[in-house]
């Protein structure tokens, strides 16, 4: 089956319709559409929120990130990624709250990958993200991923670049748009990568 087809047909797997039904929501009320986008062959991925999600704190952002892809992020992966807290007034100093444990890391050369959209992902008191599935054309490699040689953890310097830069990233984003925004992304050779943005509920 192509992979748009694979997406498609997610809108009517187990997770979506027992989801939906958890809330009551009319499973034909929810709308999906299908993109297509580039694999960025990522050495780590990480998902921001611009309003710590924890406290409610709008001066500080909340941030994760994991070596490779992000599906091991926001997928049903086992271990905890790397959890780190920024203050927006000094976007300089992340401070590190936990350390990575996750066992595996995804790897895939230059892709395109078929990625889910839907209404769900904004509704209300529903976060139906990751509701559907996103499919990628070609198979990602399964690594197994030893954290503490990882530079993210050995070089202190290394780590705070790229978690201010992830951070400063999230602080351009939600200044860009005049609200907090929950965001993924990458980074690769040291270069920050949004791959999407969206009001963060």
């Amino acid at each position: 089956m192509d992979g748009h087809k694979k997406v498609w047909a997610s809108k009517w797997n187990e997770r979506a319709y027992f989801s939906t039904r958890k809330v009551k929501l009319d499973h034909d009320y929810l709308c999906m559409a299908v993109l297509v986008q580039e694999i960025i062959n990522a050495d780590y991925a990480f998902v921001i929120h611009t309003t710590n999600p924890s406290s409610g704190d709008d001066s500080e952002i909340y941030a994760e990130v994991v070596r490779g892809l992000g599906e091991t992020l926001v997928g049903a992966y086992p271990g905890r990624a790397l959890s780190f807290i920024c203050k927006k007034k000094d976007l300089n100093s992340p401070q590190v709250l936990g350390y990575p444990s996750k066992p595996i890391g995804l790897f895939i050369k230059r892709s395109i990958i078929f990625r889910s959209d839907s209404n769900g992902e904004d509704l209300e008191g529903y976060a139906g993200a990751g509701l559907y599935d996103s499919v990628p054309i070609d198979e990602e490699e399964k690594v197994v991923i030893d954290y503490s040689s990882d530079p993210l953890i050995t070089d202190g310097n290394f780590r705070q670049t790229i978690l201010s830069n992830i951070a400063r990233a999230g602080h351009a984003i939600e200044e860009l748009y005049g609200s907090p925004q929950d965001i993924e992304g990458v980074v690769r050779d040291g270069k920050i990568y949004v791959v999407q943005t969206r009001p963060q509920m």
